[in-house]
């Protein structure tokens, strides 16, 4: 069992380690602008405050060093997306493999849209939302550092979630799925999209339903697509070749009588 998975933990050690390769390069030409990303971080918080809330540079280094990582990592989303296809193309057939472009390409701009929908949309009003409840955010945030882990976490998170319908996509291309499917699980996959809701968001109800809200949508809008690509097919067909041949039984008992 373990000799048939060693070639393929090979492999994925080697997509992995490209992948951090090209992020780590990118992580350090983001850190020689870290002050400009931090400012443009800091934006949506500062527009609710009117101001900057965090005073003093204790442990900058360290918040520089944690968002340069991650303007590396979005810089390099193109590589490590086709690093994931590289591993999982020798298991496709190869005219499956052939969605290699379209698949780097819309799981980039997902992951980009969802990312910015969160720095544009969600972030302004969730911590507005804090705001006008806690009268006073450097009680919620208590150092520059923190804010900067809850940002990445909330775009990463967003970035991750849009990510739904490429992989619904390419699920209904390999067959895997069909749309029928996608409506009568759809109960249970919006209970688990305010539990993912809850776990990427801070513990605030604003931006865990913005969160929530637009997976939904992105789920029903896979639901006509994966119905493009495989729809469901009833077995009309097979019932009636069934009825059919039990007809033609009936018939010849009838005659034999």
């Amino acid at each position: 069992m373990f000799d048939n998975l060693k070639p393929h933990l090979i492999e994925l050690r080697k997509r992995l380690g490209i992948s951090v390769v090209v992020v780590i390069a990118f992580a350090f030409i983001a850190f020689g602008f870290n002050q400009y990303i931090i400012a443009f971080a800091k934006a949506p918080l500062m527009n609710v405050v009117n101001g900057d809330p965090f005073i003093g540079g204790i442990g900058i280094f360290f918040t520089a060093l944690k968002i340069s990582i991650f303007t590396g990592f979005l810089l390099a989303l193109p590589v490590v997306f086709s690093q994931l296809w590289a591993f999982i193309a020798p298991g496709l057939y190869d005219n499956e493999k052939k969605y290699v472009i379209p698949f780097v390409s819309i799981s980039t701009f997902m992951f980009l849209v969802g990312a910015a929908f969160a720095y544009y949309v969600v972030i302004p009003l969730g911590f507005q939302f804090l705001w006008m409840f806690a009268g006073n955010l450097v009680n919620f945030l208590q150092t520059l550092d923190e804010y900067i882990g809850i940002f990445t976490k909330i775009l990463f998170g967003f970035g991750v979630a849009f990510e739904l319908p490429v992989i619904l996509f390419f699920l209904a291309v390999l067959g895997l799925i069909d749309d029928k499917g996608l409506k009568d699980f759809f109960g249970h996959a919006v209970l688990i999209i305010f539990v993912f809701a809850a776990l990427l968001t801070p513990p605030d109800v604003i931006t865990q339903l913005l969160m929530a809200a637009p997976l939904i949508l992105l789920y029903v809008i896979s639901i006509f697509i994966v119905r493009m690509v495989n729809p469901y097919k009833e077995e009309d067909d097979d019932d009636d070749d069934d009825d059919k041949e039990d007809n033609v039984t009936v018939n010849e008992q009838k005659q034999l009588k």
